[in-house]
């Protein structure tokens, strides 16, 4: 057998299926195995392999054994000349296989070989090929400064980003996303060492590939889609903590006690840079927005409070104390600044309904609180109510400049509300991807769609039925495929989506890598599948429009929803809970130190036990389950509450969820 593929699937179902597909087709003339090593996904990945991939040898574990020590499974089980480890979230170009082979093939001392690799906007991936991460090497990656001088030879040698990417180069470290390998050396060097469980283990075994004297090699002529990559994870504190794990095993396996020792300082160094400019980031992008807002609201207030003592209360003589415009106001602020942030207002792309829904659940929180100050602090509801809206107003008019000073709100395509979309491919396939966007609920203006530049434009033989028109009469068509740059260029397309069934892999490829630059986000529709799917950046986790059912509560908008109802709940019943709390709350809300909990976010207001197959849940105060005794009689009931929670969340099931506990307790 020449060849063993390994995958190692961990929750991405989707993009496996699209990776199988795209090796069926790589995989022709060759004779070939591919095996899966499924993580404990907990979803429908095993199901889909078996269902459409019956040829894949499948190995399911019962929990998630690392990266290593799964390939490490099915390596030891294949039997090819060859081993290929390829991510789950590829797409290969139906040549890069044989290419691969061949280019091994005829140099024999080459031990390993790396793939050149696009994101999903055809972007060059520099982890394509890398350079050995002595103590200097890592201290430049970590500190950032490989990436401010990419080109430098001094600096840029973690991703070797001073070689030509479209040449091929003996390089010192391969890719685990596409690590091809000889079998006979890795019966030399041995497998993937099984203590790295995430990240480093292809930097150890690349090394252990070239000290056992063979060349590991960068391979350019024909690119493979990686949709993720690391990258996902570049920005956080834990990708910082297990790179320098892996690094840190690294340097006391292969350097000297000494060599270990600065690798480990430089490290230290290097994460503490690396923490502090993440710390600077977040505040510049996540403090910045509420400062400016907190000053904004605590002057319009101040003014409007001023205002209101001199021209609506002078007849009566009001006069608002110090304690009022130091505290009293401050705390308002206080609370429609975390208001606007449950909202989603600090989020990307910025919306105003995310301002104004965030101002009015603070209004509705202080509304709350003010029944609650001392009778002399309680001037006016009608200042509340004034402030709302000049606050509002004010508000939006701050956050519209800050957007066009940020560049935000220039006419930029990638920040229409709704995109306008293209599609491309035979007709028959267009209404199939036209069909699952409007069964999913997409929202999207549909600009129209270009054909295979082959294909027949003559009337077909019933032109009374629009779906067996011909191109030529469709209004919706807008031409033929090799002026599909020019058509993008001119309507201005915000998305792409690419019929699988129409084209080899290797021509999506192509027209993501030419195309990604000016189109903001481009999918595929792969061949026979029931998705579509695409990630505009690496550094996003890709989108996916599919008819399987979606969990509504795994999106951030839902979550951030849920958060914003469990902490006004949880506000209105502690300032009630003296009068209120010991006779008329349920059991499940009686406790003082719970309420404080839900405040504070370590548990919410409605959830359920942890169930296999649906999102794990924080501990709640109110169970979501039926309530009723019977063991497995009642067990597939309370999986379906469960389920349609999930499925269909929104702030109204809590809300009902809450009166139900309410009435239940009164009744009781």
């Amino acid at each position: 057998m020449k060849l063993s593929v390994v995958l190692v699937n961990y929750k991405v179902p989707l993009f496996l299926h699209q990776a199988l597909l795209s090796l069926r087709k790589a995989l022709r003339g060759i004779e070939a195995e591919v095996w899966v090593v499924d993580n404990k996904s907990d979803d429908d990945s095993l199901d889909r392999i078996r269902r459409y991939f019956p040829e894949v040898r499948l190995i399911a574990n019962p929990e998630n054994v690392g990266f290593s020590r799964a390939n490490n499974q099915a390596m030891r089980e294949s039997g090819a000349e060859y081993i290929l480890l390829l991510n789950p979230d590829t797409l290969l170009p139906e040549d890069s296989l044989h290419r691969s082979l061949a280019f091994m093939d005829q140099h024999p001392r080459a031990g390993g070989l790396g793939i050149r690799m696009l994101d999903g906007s055809g972007r060059f991936l520099p982890e394509s090929k890398r350079d050995l991460p002595t103590p200097l090497v890592a201290f430049w990656k970590l500190t950032g400064l490989s990436s401010l001088f990419p080109k430098s030879r001094t600096f840029g040698r973690y991703h070797l980003g001073y070689l030509n990417a479209h040449q091929n180069h003996p390089v010192h470290v391969l890719c685990g996303a596409f690590m091809l390998m000889r079998r006979s050396v890795l019966q030399e060097v041995g497998l993937l060492d099984e203590r790295y469980f995430m990240y480093g283990e292809d930097i150890d075994l690349s090394h252990r590939i070239r000290l056992a004297g063979y060349e590991n090699w960068y391979f350019s002529e024909t690119p493979i889609l990686h949709y993720k990559g690391e990258s996902t994870q570049k920005q956080s504190m834990r990708y910082v903590r297990l790179f320098y794990q892996a690094m840190a095993l690294f340097a006391r396996q292969h350097f000297s006690p000494q060599g270990a020792r600065l690798l480990g300082w430089l490290l230290y160094v290097g994460i503490g840079i690396r923490a502090l400019a993440a710390l600077l980031r977040r505040w510049s992008r996540s403090a910045l927005h509420p400062a400016l807002d907190a000053a904004l609201l605590y002057g319009v207030m101040y003014g409007l409070t001023h205002w209101w003592q001199t021209y609506i209360k002078a007849d009566e003589g009001v006069v608002y104390p110090p304690l009022f415009i130091q505290w009293i106001l401050p705390g308002y602020v206080l609370i429609w600044i975390s208001g606007l942030y449950l909202s989603g207002t600090y989020e990307r792309p910025y919306r105003t309904g995310r301002l104004a829904g965030g101002l009015l659940a603070g209004s509705m929180a202080i509304a709350g609180l003010y029944a609650f100050l001392p009778v002399e602090l309680r001037f006016s509801r009608g200042l509340i109510i004034a402030g709302t809206l000049c606050n509002l107003l004010f508000a939006a008019v701050l956050h519209g400049a800050l957007e066009r000073i940020s560049g935000h709100t220039k006419l930029r395509r990638s920040n229409r509300t709704v995109p306008h979309l293209l599609i491309v491919g035979q007709k028959v396939h267009v209404d199939r991807a036209r069909t699952l966007l409007q069964a999913v609920g997409v929202p999207h203006h549909y600009l129209g769609y270009v054909t295979p530049s082959g294909e027949v434009l003559t009337e077909r033989n019933d032109p009374s039925n629009p779906s067996t028109h011909s191109p030529s009469t469709d209004r919706d068509w807008l031409g033929t495929d090799e002026r599909l740059s020019a058509i993008c260029h001119t309507l201005e397309a915000d998305e792409l989506i690419l019929c699988g069934d129409d084209y080899p892999n290797k021509q999506l490829i192509a027209w993501i890598e030419e195309l990604g630059h000016s189109v903001p986000s481009i999918k595929i529709l792969p061949e026979g599948a029931d998705f579509i799917m695409g990630s505009s950046s690496v550094d996003h986790p890709g989108t996916i429009y599919s008819t399987h059912p979606e969990m509504r509560i795994t999106r951030a908008d839902q979550k951030r929803k849920k958060r914003l109802f469990d902490v006004l709940v949880a506000l209105h019943l502690l300032l009630l809970w003296p009068v209120f709390g010991r006779w008329f709350y349920p059991h499940s809300l009686r406790s003082m130190n719970s309420l404080l909990r839900l405040l504070i976010g370590r548990c919410t207001l409605i959830s359920f036990p942890e169930s296999q197959h649906l999102p794990k849940m924080k501990g709640g105060l109110i169970n979501i389950d039926s309530g009723q005794r019977g063991g497995d009689v009642w067990a597939p009931v309370d999986f379906r509450l469960r389920f349609d929670y999930c499925r269909h969340y929104s702030i109204g099931l809590d809300l009902r969820r809450l009166i139900s506990e309410f009435r239940s307790s009164k009744s009781n």
